[in-house]
């Protein structure tokens, strides 16, 4: 134990060392340079002072203003958070493994071998007794409701019921929204989804929509690029409504393909509606950077997530058991960009030294894993399942604590896909664990894969 602390001491006084070491330099140095600088301006100045003219002054001070002025426009604005809402289903929709296995026997397409490799998967799947699913998969024969009204009932149920607690807690005008960005991958209705809601809340002729559709769970995250890069084109003050959900309707499997059984244990009703905007008034979060990975160039990486036909015409979505290493492998790259943008400096160097040392030793040197607990103070990693969340828990070196969100979330709401990260960041704030300034990385996986 004293060997630990004594390690973990001198760990917490490199970093601090090194991450205040840059400032201490380059201070003293800058100063200095300045001076030296101001001096020799000054001399020059007094040389040559009865050779510029007051027009030539004023032509300089304005040529330096136009400078400061472009530069000014030319950054691109902040987007900041301003609120968001999650989804609750009520108790009629709750489901718990007990009532859907029993629901499932009834189905007389489900073999006995598919009800037991069900059951098993349920009692280890992570998921509580919680969770929400649309009434269809209560019905003996689910193939002949799962109609495309059903699936319109659902998604106005869960969109409208997120979007209606969004307004509540902001107190803004519908008419006040810009621009409109939903997700849904599985459902993809005409008219659509963004329809839907502005015909609900009478929203302006000229907000600009769109929706994103077959993008999987990490859809969530790029419609918030999507609503940022739009948001940054706009006038200062625009606002933007991004809503996550997913359809499970007009998405059941009545095959007897283990694959494409998975989601019977994996994804549940849930949506999300977030509010962005580039003014800062009554902001909560402010959006650092989006980084986003995609490796559908390897076919591994394309078939992992898959929505096909099993040899009997039964339409599912197939999940590869490549799918965990598959998300390690392009959350390794993803962390590649990120890690430069986010890391303090005492971890760059001890990345480097480890990187360094590994070449030179022909890998006989583990290379270093970065502690993002010194970049982040939360982590939200997709509720994918209880093995996507073991993966990248181990990757990344984290504590129980910080995946802690992710496995309560899957708990109690299920794999809610592009919605589940919202569902975390509301946990980390329910238990009052958020503090200002505190940074939150939120980590999609999706098709594709991204």
């Amino acid at each position: 134990m004293s060997s630990f602390t004594n390690r973990k001491g001198l760990k917490t006084v490199y970093r601090k060392i090194i991450d205040k070491l840059l400032p201490v330099l380059i201070v003293p140095f800058a100063t200095a340079s300045i001076i030296v600088v101001a001096r020799f301006m000054h001399v020059e100045f007094h040389d040559q002072s009865h050779a510029l003219s007051p027009a030539h002054i004023l032509l300089i001070g304005l040529f330096l203003m136009d400078v400061v002025i472009v530069y000014i426009m030319q950054r691109p604005r902040p987007v900041y958070l301003i609120d968001y809402a999650c989804f609750h289903g009520m108790s009629n929709y709750r489901v718990p493994s007990a009532s859907l296995i029993e629901s499932l026997r009834q189905i007389t397409y489900f073999s006995e071998r598919s009800i037991q490799f069900l059951t098993r998967l349920l009692q280890r799947s992570g998921l509580g007794e919680e969770t929400c699913m649309p009434p269809v998969s209560c019905y003996i024969q689910p193939q002949k409701y799962c109609t495309w009204e059903a699936a319109r009932e659902e998604a106005e149920l869960v969109v409208f019921s997120a979007i209606d607690e969004l307004f509540s807690k902001t107190d803004i005008d519908p008419r006040a929204i810009d621009i409109l960005v939903v997700n849904c991958s599985g459902f993809s209705p005409t008219p659509g989804f963004p329809d839907m809601i502005v015909r609900k809340y009478k929203m302006r002729s000229d907000i600009r929509n769109m929706h994103l559709s077959g993008m999987g769970c990490s859809a969530g995250i790029i419609s918030i690029e999507l609503a940022k890069n739009l948001l940054q084109t706009m006038p200062q003050g625009a606002q933007a409504l991004v809503v996550s959900t997913e359809t499970i309707t007009p998405n059941f499997y009545v095959g007897n393909e283990r694959a494409m059984l998975l989601p019977y244990c994996l994804f549940r009703m849930g949506g999300a509606a977030v509010l962005l905007s580039t003014s800062p008034v009554k902001a909560r979060f402010r959006l650092k950077f989006i980084i986003r990975t995609l490796t559908a160039a390897d076919d591994y990486s394309y078939n992992c997530i898959h929505q096909m036909e099993d040899n009997n015409g039964n339409k599912g979505l197939d999940l590869s058991i490549d799918l965990t290493a598959v998300a390690a492998r392009t959350l390794k790259s993803n962390i590649s960009t990120l890690a430069p943008l986010v890391l303090p400096p005492s971890e760059k160097l001890l990345f480097a030294l480890s990187f360094i040392s590994q070449k030179l030793l022909k890998r006989r040197v583990k290379l270093y894993v970065p502690d993002f607990g010194t970049a982040f103070e939360h982590f939200c990693v997709h509720a994918g399942g209880r093995a996507v969340i073991d993966e990248v828990q181990r990757s990344l070196g984290l504590s129980d604590e910080h995946v802690e969100p992710s496995r309560m979330t899957l708990h109690r709401f299920g794999n809610t896909s592009s919605s589940s990260v919202w569902y975390e960041l509301a946990y980390i704030e329910a238990k009052g664990r958020m503090r200002r300034a505190n940074r939150v990385w939120m980590i999609g996986f999706g098709s594709g894969f991204k």
